[in-house]
């Protein structure tokens, strides 16, 4: 893309989980490639500071505090969306958390928590959004899942199988919505370097940047119309 194109002019993405680290950074690429941005968050006050940065940059932005994994609160957002901004064109599917540990030290509070947000929030945004795309016969879904959607690893179980389930649900909607031109694909980004979790003895300069996510994003969103990636790879250049 090279300086003042704005080839995503005139459309509508909606990015959850934008107040901070690779939703915000999502938010912000798509909005200088000319979109019209929405943000949601259940962090309120994050949620605002973002919507302010970003409106700084000339993006146009609406925002709303929603906690994706509550159906009632993700259908108010989508009709919000649809006052302010008009009918949704791409939806980024970032909000996410951690809580690590070995699984059988963990509570079935934190399961839940994890496997609502992760992988119950995708579905319920995305059923929201779907329609819509159906009804006009185009549009991108992609969803934020993780290596670790690929690899297991120690203190991983829950975080795991939540990114795990999330590739398989990511492949099934590709499937579903493909005959309609929705293309629908998955980023797995490796370690990044935000607050999302712990990275203990890793080296932050080697590790991968919200931007990174971003860039990724971009990629996806100005595919040529008759092909879609399904799923992207995303590791840093050397190992942290």
């Amino acid at each position: 893309m090279t300086a003042g194109e704005k080839p995503l002019d005139g459309q509508v993405a909606l990015v959850t989980g934008a107040s901070r680290g690779i939703g915000r950074a999502i938010a912000a690429r798509l909005g200088r490639m000319g979109a019209r941005v929405a943000l949601c968050s259940r962090n309120a006050q994050g949620l605002e500071a973002a919507a302010t940065a970003l409106r700084r940059e000339g993006i146009e932005i609406f925002a709303q505090a929603a906690d994706v994994t509550r159906a009632a609160d993700v259908d108010a957002l989508v009709r919000g969306v649809r006052a302010a901004l008009g009918e949704i064109d791409i939806l980024v599917n970032n909000a996410g958390i951690g809580i690590f540990g070995p699984a059988h030290e963990l509570s079935e509070q934190d399961w839940d928590r994890i496997l609502d947000t992760n992988l119950k929030g995708v579905f319920l945004v995305s059923r929201a959004v779907a329609p819509e795309m159906i009804r006009r016969r185009t549009g991108h879904i992609i969803n934020i899942s993780s290596l670790a959607g690929k690899n297991a690893f120690a203190g991983g179980g829950i975080y795991c199988a939540s990114k795990w389930g999330l590739l398989g649900l990511t492949g099934c909607m590709a499937e579903d919505l493909r005959g309609y031109g929705i293309r629908v694909s998955a980023v797995c980004p490796g370690t990044v370097e935000t607050d999302f979790s712990p990275h203990a003895g890793k080296d932050s300069k080697k590790m991968l940047q919200p931007d990174d996510v971003a860039h990724a994003v971009a990629m996806l969103v100005t595919q040529a119309p008759q092909s879609f990636i399904s799923e992207v790879h995303l590791r840093p250049t050397q190992k942290p």
